[in-house]
């Protein structure tokens, strides 16, 4: 290759790095601010704080795709969850930072992709209104790959100053982590970005249908209705338990329980708690499994998104209830019922 070939194949990177410059920055920023919002603006690493950033982690739960297993485990431990919530903070600012500046352009990108394919797998299925963090989450993979490629151009650190340190100017291999032309010819860079962008569409098409059947079927919105799951419900001598788990709903604020009804087969009502009640509930009659928490609140049983507890409780009324089947209805503020069959 004649010198004034490689200055051509310079041109275009720095051309590349040019057009891509204002999506670097803006992608950087998105996840630098995390770093910022969490530690300078706010502090959101406390843990039993309004808005710590482990019961947020919480809400991805129910519907993570892929993830589900990690998810769980660290929610389960709390000690380990926060560790992980200050690494994973930690590495988000110094991702973005460099990201923005240009500094191990490449490096930082790969950081960036692997960030937006947890975003994307842990909380694509959330948004209230809008499929908002899948959007987050599919852009953030394309942009990093697209960075991964063009590199960082002349408004970048790995151009004004890798050139300046005689140590790495030398390391031939470095471009791959840095900025500057990449060592394949066009046939091989054109098959490779052409996979790759074919490979990060497939990644899109799939998990917006498996989140919110947007590529085919009826559009569905986890996000708008609180759902709940209810299991091991069971009627003996010590009264009523049963285990609730929020699977759907915003993630901004909880379930309202206002209503738990027990009825017989005939449909009589052999027990009920109002709202007023479930405001009282005892906190040592709900045993919690993870972060975010099922509470008494003002005026009904408060229940976040991603939480899962047994609830007990003891009534004479319930409690030597002859053999039979025997149903338990859970009400929403919003008129939403959940409703469990019980054999006793």
């Amino acid at each position: 290759m004649t010198n004034q070939e490689k200055r051509d194949i310079n041109n275009v990177y720095v051309l590349a790095g040019l057009f891509t410059l204002s999506l670097r920055l803006v992608v950087g920023w998105t996840y630098f601010s995390a770093f910022w919002r969490r530690i300078i603006l706010e502090n959101k690493l406390i843990p039993d704080v309004p808005g710590y950033i482990g019961e947020k982690f919480n809400h991805f739960l129910p519907n993570a795709l892929g993830i589900k297993s990690m998810i769980e485990y660290l929610v389960t431990n709390p000690d380990t969850l926060w560790w992980a919530m200050v690494i994973f903070t930690i590495i988000e600012g110094i991702v973005g930072l460099l990201f923005m500046l240009g500094f191990f352009t490449r490096l930082m990108s790969i950081g960036v992709l692997s960030l937006a394919t947890g975003i994307l797998l842990g909380s694509g299925w959330l948004g209230t209104t809008c499929v908002d963090e899948w959007q987050i989450g599919i852009l953030g993979v394309a942009a990093g790959f697209t960075l991964f490629m063009s590199g960082g151009g002349i408004y970048s650190l790995d151009y004004l100053l890798l050139p300046k340190i005689p140590v790495l100017k030398k390391q031939k291999w470095l471009v791959w982590l840095t900025s500057g032309a990449l060592p394949v010819n066009i046939y091989t860079f054109s098959k490779i970005t052409g996979i790759g962008a074919i490979a990060i569409l497939l990644l899109s098409l799939g998990t917006n249908q498996v989140f919110h059947n947007g590529v085919w079927g009826k559009l569905h919105n986890k996000s708008v209705k609180p759902k709940i799951e209810i299991s091991e419900a069971k009627i003996n001598d010590k009264g009523l338990s049963f285990t609730v788990y929020r699977v759907e709903g915003a993630d901004v604020y909880g379930s309202f329980l206002i209503g738990i009804t027990v009825k017989d087969a005939n449909g009589n009502v052999l027990f009920n708690k109002n709202g007023e009640e479930l405001a009282r509930f005892p906190k040592s009659n709900i045993q919690n499994e993870y972060i975010a928490k099922v509470t008494p609140g003002k005026h009904s049983l408060v229940i976040p998104l991603g939480s899962k507890a047994q609830l007990n409780m003891e009534n004479p009324s319930i409690q030597n209830l002859p053999k039979g089947r025997y149903k338990l209805i859970l009400t929403d503020i919003s008129g939403i019922t959940w409703e469990k069959e019980i054999n006793k």
